[in-house]
């Protein structure tokens, strides 16, 4: 079996857009990421609601509704 050649394993520091950090491990020093846990839809819950706006304005269109 050859030796060495494994890469180098890290405590990598995990930078998010929205300035969530953490560390996990992984062969780079560094990584920097657009969307966490902190910041997803999914996660956050924002997409259930967004998508519930959008079906209730599709059904007010629909049916003339206004909202005065």
């Amino acid at each position: 079996m050859r030796e060495n050649i494994q890469p180098k394993y890290y405590q990598a520091k995990v930078t998010c857009n929205c300035g969530n950090e953490f560390v996990t491990g992984s062969t780079k020093q560094e990584i920097h990421v657009e969307v966490c846990s902190k910041c997803h839809p999914y996660y956050t819950g924002q997409q259930k609601a967004a998508a519930a706006r959008g079906r209730i304005d599709k059904f007010n269109r629909k049916y003339g509704i206004t909202n005065d």
